[in-house]
């Protein structure tokens, strides 16, 4: 589906009004959608771009999308060592290193550090646990999302079904180092560790780098309403 097709398909949507959800739970929104529009896959064409991503979300729900994940060469300290003298055990009782990083220290010391070109981690002791460039953190957005189709739902529940109402869809694309670190700065991008300790090494599953859904517009350079 290309991107007049998507738009066609919409107002058809939009017209119809309240529309019972097809699934039940959080994928309810998005699945709903492309049933409605008779999308196969998630995703819609653009010159230029080829498949962009279709996000569907309640308009008045607080979830987070996780825009990318990225390590590669941010690790300051061994990645090991880093867990066994900062980390606490996580649910199945392995040490690990389990934080969405503010600015503000969290129990085991550290904090999120933005400077006008970098991103850290860092203990308050002044030891820096993993550090960022901000322009690498918008390339990788930008290879990962570089595009994408938001449609906001209102929703609600009558006699224990959901019913939803789809009445915007935005375009966004691209994005630049100062609109990243901005939006780290007033906390509207987060951050996840996510690494534990295996005995002879750590297990990394990719640092996050997330946003709440509601919040997706600000990350984009471009917003367009469709």
């Amino acid at each position: 589906m290309n991107l007049k097709e998507f738009r066609h398909e919409f107002e058809r949507v939009k017209a119809l009004g309240w529309v019972v959800s097809q699934r039940r739970g959080p994928t309810g929104v998005g699945h709903t959608l492309e049933r409605l529009i008779g999308l196969k896959e998630n995703n819609i064409a653009l010159p230029d771009l080829g498949s962009v991503e279709l996000k569907a979300h309640r308009a008045s729900s607080s979830s987070m999308i996780t825009l990318f994940t990225f390590n590669r060469k941010a690790w300051r300290m061994k990645q090991l060592d880093a867990i066994r003298q900062y980390g606490s055990p996580d649910e199945n009782g392995r040490l690990g290193l389990y934080y969405t990083m503010s600015k503000t220290p969290n129990s085991a010391g550290l904090f999120l550090h933005i400077s006008t070109t970098t991103v850290s981690v860092r203990h308050i002791s002044g030891q820096v646990i993993a550090e960022w460039q901000v322009v690498d953190l918008a390339a990788q957005f930008r290879d990962k999302m570089p595009a994408l189709v938001l449609v906001t739902a209102h929703s609600e529940t009558r006699a224990g079904v959901e019913w939803f109402k789809y009445t915007r869809a935005q375009l966004m694309t691209g994005t630049t180092p100062d609109i990243i670190r901005d939006q780290l700065d007033s906390g509207h991008i987060l951050v996840d560790l996510r690494l534990h300790d295996k005995g002879r090494a750590a297990r990394n599953h990719g640092t996050g780098f997330r946003a709440r859904e509601a919040r997706l517009p600000m990350v984009f350079r471009n917003v367009r309403e469709l």
